[in-house]
């Protein structure tokens, strides 16, 4: 009966499933977030999906104890990052590779090729697209390659599936940022409020909304 169990399972028609995600985690910097995820952190190789109400209530914030001293890639920001604040915040600007395309198409395609190439440990990336066959090409990306992707999307897909590890929706709250785990691998959805730099402070404007040309020159300066 094992024996013929064992030339069963050698049959190359059998689908064995995908390995689970890995649980171990990387620190998010906040122990009251940590404590809710299965790994007590970010989870590796992994599609993380975050869902701010808007720009700049502190998701940034949120990720920059995990970037630093990171190798990582940010695809498509809405705005310039703003080199000296990056820099105030422990972030390395020699492991920082920003990607700019001039369409969506081409920004996933990126995209895709540094998540597989394991070109960055940790990657940022903007997109507003509704295929969800895309948000799977992403996860399966993350898995190959090993890297964090942290994937802003607009909150009105809060309601729709993912194929994410984790799904979190981010709204401002006055002791600091409001999060929502809509989903999570091996943990059950919950709520949690975390204090953030105050906005007045560089940790809080890792984007500058400012034109090309300023923030250029701010990027020199800091260099």
């Amino acid at each position: 009966m094992t024996r013929a169990l064992d030339e069963l399972l050698r049959d190359p028609r059998i689908w064995r499933g995908r390995l689970p995600v890995s649980l171990n985690g990387q620190r998010t910097g906040f122990a009251a977030l940590d404590e809710k995820l299965p790994g007590r952190g970010w989870p590796a190789g992994s599609l993380i999906e975050l869902l701010p109400t808007q720009a700049g209530i502190g998701e940034l914030s949120l990720l920059l104890p995990a970037l630093r001293h990171q190798f990582q890639s940010w695809v498509a920001p809405p705005y310039i990052p703003y080199a000296p604040a990056l820099a105030a915040a422990g972030i390395d600007l020699e492991k920082l590779l920003v990607v700019q395309a001039k369409t969506p198409k081409d920004s996933l395609w990126a995209l895709e090729q540094i998540l597989r190439a394991g070109l960055s440990s940790h990657v940022l990336a903007w997109h507003a697209g509704e295929d969800s066959r895309v948000l799977r090409r992403l996860q399966l990306a993350a898995e190959s390659g090993g890297a964090r992707l942290f994937l802003f999307r607009p909150p009105r897909f809060s309601r729709q599936p993912s194929p994410a590890a984790l799904r979190l929706y981010l709204a401002p709250a006055e002791q600091g940022l409001y999060l929502r785990l809509l989903k999570c691998r091996g943990a059950q959805p919950t709520s949690l409020i975390l204090p953030l730099a105050s906005p007045s402070t560089p940790h809080a404007l890792a984007l500058h909304p400012s034109s090309p040309a300023t923030a250029r020159r701010a990027a020199d300066r800091a260099a």
